[in-house]
């Protein structure tokens, strides 16, 4: 005689659902956040997002908490959350890390990159030139994230890709700020089509090269970027 499967007791249940609306809550705040409708220094009060979402404060309080383990919210103890924002020293620790693990992540994944792959890849550029002449900056961050992100899919390093997913999202909000003010989107466009065009030739050593050169810009320019902000 089969076992019956365990039924979920009340307070599981109860669990799953907190569990489940501090995602949806997270995911939405995390996207608000990114495309700039929550600023650096913005306060988020639980009980007016618990109001907004018609949830309790348990899920938002969750939700908070995995927004500042992903380095996106700061929780004071008098002032509550606040969305941080990224010193001049964390953005050269953030770059720094790229430069380091996303051309061994290329070496390794580039010759195993297939004809599906850049079919996806073109797609993406193509889509991103689209959203480009849109001035659609919501957009800009996801497809980069997802352009790097496929270049690296074949690499077998899961640990250095989970890595380098976080990094990508916590220089998102203020390099897509970053490059729409000071007119860097259609460079950073170029070398993204030069790094897949060189990757299909099998010059996997030449675009590990511009690829680490491409990160290097794109976090100095932010860089001096915030340095003249905090000087106006």
């Amino acid at each position: 005689m089969e076992p019956k499967p365990l039924a979920a007791t009340k307070p599981a249940r109860k669990t799953l659902r907190h569990r489940t609306m501090s995602a949806a809550v997270a995911e939405a705040l995390r996207q608000r956040i990114l495309d700039g409708e929550f600023a650096a220094g913005f306060q988020l009060r639980q009980d007016a997002l618990a109001d907004e979402f018609g949830v309790s404060r348990i899920p938002v309080r969750e939700a908070l908490m995995q927004l500042e383990a992903e380095g996106l919210v700061k929780i004071h103890p008098h002032r509550g959350a606040i969305v941080s924002e990224l010193s001049i020293g964390e953005i050269d620790e953030l770059f720094e890390l790229r430069t380091l693990l996303e051309p061994r992540l290329l070496k390794a994944s580039a010759p195993r990159l297939t004809e599906g792959d850049y079919v996806r890849l073109n797609g993406i550029l193509e889509e991103y030139s689209s959203e480009l002449r849109a001035k659609h900056v919501g957009r800009w961050g996801e497809l980069n994230t997802e352009f790097h992100m496929l270049l690296y899919r074949h690499a077998e390093r899961p640990r250095s890709i989970a890595i380098v997913a976080n990094l990508l999202q916590e220089c998102d909000r203020h390099t897509r700020l970053q490059l729409s003010l000071t007119g860097g989107m259609e460079r950073a466009e170029e070398e993204h089509a030069e790094i897949v065009r060189l990757c299909a030739q099998g010059k996997v050593s030449a675009a590990c090269v511009l690829l680490k050169l491409h990160i290097d810009h794109v976090g100095k320019s932010l860089q001096e970027f915030l340095r003249d902000r905090q000087k106006a």
